[in-house]
């Protein structure tokens, strides 16, 4: 019999086929796209509350049922899939109530009925989600409890897979991604939040931005007077790139892995070398106007802007649940970072541009902490009722950033600094000037701790297989269209293309299309032929 551990991330799925009889990971898969349209939470979330939520969840239910296809094995096997991620991937997963998700008034809570929503551990059938697209009779789904509304399952993971809830010194853990998830552990009290960082952080919402895969930059570091940057390969191993004239894009040692864009990891690099040879004046202006990494990859002063908002989030939420929870910064002994962004960043440059704390004195690298309990809870490593009593201690510890007056203060300075073009000394005037603590010099010699060498340290036999096509095709009536084409003009992503058969229908790709937080062909199109509302998942 087999089992399936699985991370509905917000920028991609991960998931891992496991032996019961050997407890061993057979096969890992993972998509380097959400397959909802947008490029982050609050995109996916707007999504299935504007498009309707049925069509959000079967999309999401067709791409895992796509990857649980891929292991190749009679579905009649599985008896158990443990499922983790945020409250909201875990809702639009099971198809249950999130509009306590979108909207955080308790006033407009109460009128739309939705108070009180639990999140609580579930148990049941897989046929109630995934009949008519696998055949899982003898499947039993469980998903983990949250701790609050937006803290959920990734939140417990990143406790729970690393030694932070032993720790007796205060201690900071961040699970980096588009919401980044956090903790603060002060003797045995645990306080949570979380930070809406945006695409960026994953790679995102750049230019030449992708997640962490084959092809992928992950680090650039000096040599010679010149860039090396590293790449991860097919086996999303870390190898030795080209050597590049940062400032030219002249290849001056060419490497046989060919690099395909940036991920975030490789952007905090290239922000913190940048900053420290001069090629970034400060934040976001560049000295010679973009930065060059060859054969046509480069990061301009808008991708620095979009990474500065996400770091700036990131920072603003650490600072603010160390200063509500009582302690001097210079009190945090330890800072655990996880996720993929966590594992692949240095995280010597992550302290130097502000995404983890510089006064720490440690430093701990994990990695996907929320596969690995989804894996932990099939296998029996971890029992379920030792999680729903961890949340139910922690729930009532919760600091919510989006109603933090604190947060709002740290993150106005933190955008002064990113996008402004306010320089460091002006930015820790800004924080006295909003009565904020200042930040205490940063610990020189740090100890650092990489605990794994990638982010799915175990993946079974062979490479990690990415499933590409786990998208669908959207359509609508585009009544009256004119057919001027205007909209696949406009659209950035080429997302968008008017079909003709008799009837005018816009369709539209879920992995290209950037939802509704663009709508670019709706606003460009001169008829007002299509609404981007009454969407549905076209029949193949």
């Amino acid at each position: 019999m087999y089992a399936i551990a699985l991370d509905v991330g917000t920028s991609g799925f991960r998931a891992q086929l496991i032996d019961l009889k050997t407890k061993k990971v057979v096969k890992t898969s993972m998509t380097m796209k959400h397959p909802l349209p947008g490029g982050n939470v609050t995109d996916h979330l707007d999504f299935a509350i504007s498009i309707g939520e049925d069509v959000a969840h079967r999309i999401i239910i067709d791409a895992v049922g796509k990857m649980i296809e891929g292991f190749n094995i009679d579905t009649l096997q599985i008896s158990k899939m443990a499922v983790c991620g945020n409250p909201i991937q875990l809702s639009l997963f099971q198809n249950s109530e999130i509009r306590d998700l979108a909207y955080a008034g308790r006033n407009m809570q109460k009128r739309l009925g939705i108070e009180e929503i639990k999140r609580d551990a579930r148990m049941f059938k897989a046929t109630d989600i995934f009949q008519g697209t696998l055949n899982l009779d003898n499947c039993v789904i469980i998903i983990p409890p949250a701790i609050e509304h937006e803290i959920g399952a990734d939140a417990l993971a990143m406790m729970v897979e690393t030694d932070f809830l032993e720790q007796e010194e205060p201690t900071l853990v961040t699970d980096y991604g588009t919401n980044a998830e956090m903790a603060i552990k002060i003797g045995s009290r645990i306080i949570t939040g979380s930070a809406a960082a945006g695409p960026a952080i994953e790679g995102q919402g750049i230019d030449c931005g992708m997640l962490a895969g084959p092809g992928a930059i992950t680090d650039v570091n000096p040599e010679d007077g010149f860039w090396r940057i590293t790449v991860l390969d097919e086996n999303m191993e870390t190898v030795k790139g080209h050597l590049v004239d940062p400032i030219t894009g002249t290849i001056h040692e060419k490497s046989d892995i060919v690099p395909d864009g940036i991920t975030g990891t490789g952007l905090i690099s290239i922000l913190s070398l940048a900053m420290e040879t001069g090629i970034v004046i400060t934040p976001p202006k560049l000295k010679y106007g973009k930065i060059e990494l060859g054969e046509g990859i480069e990061v301009s002063e808008e991708d620095i802007k979009e990474a500065g908002k996400a770091i700036g989030a990131i920072r603003a939420a650490q600072l603010t649940l160390i200063h509500e929870s009582g302690i001097a910064y210079e009190d945090l002994e330890s800072m655990y970072m996880s996720g993929a962004s966590g594992t692949y960043v240095d995280p010597v440059k992550a302290r130097k541009i502000g995404s983890c704390p510089d006064f720490t004195k440690r430093t701990v690298q994990f990695g996907n902490t929320s596969l690995a309990l989804a894996r932990d809870i099939v296998t029996e490593n971890v029992k379920l009722d030792v999680l729903i009593e961890l949340a139910g201690h922690i729930k009532a510890d919760h600091l919510m950033m989006a109603t933090s007056e604190t947060f709002k203060r740290f993150y106005a300075c933190e955008l002064g600094y990113w996008t402004e073009g306010m320089s460091m000394e002006m930015y820790r005037k800004l924080l006295k000037m909003s009565k904020l603590p200042e930040l205490p010099a940063p610990i020189e010699y740090p100890i650092i701790e990489k605990r794994v060498s990638k982010d799915i340290s175990e993946t079974g036999s062979g490479r990690v297989e990415v499933i590409e096509d786990i998208g669908e095709t959207l359509e609508e009536m585009a009544v009256g269209c004119i057919m001027c084409h205007k909209c696949e003009k406009e659209c950035p992503e080429k997302a968008i293309f008017i079909k003709s058969d008799g009837n005018f229908t816009a369709e539209y790709n879920t992995l290209k299309c950037l939802g509704t937080a663009c709508k670019r062909c709706v606003s460009v199109c001169p008829v007002h032929a299509i609404d981007y509302k009454e969407i549905t998942i076209a029949e193949e």
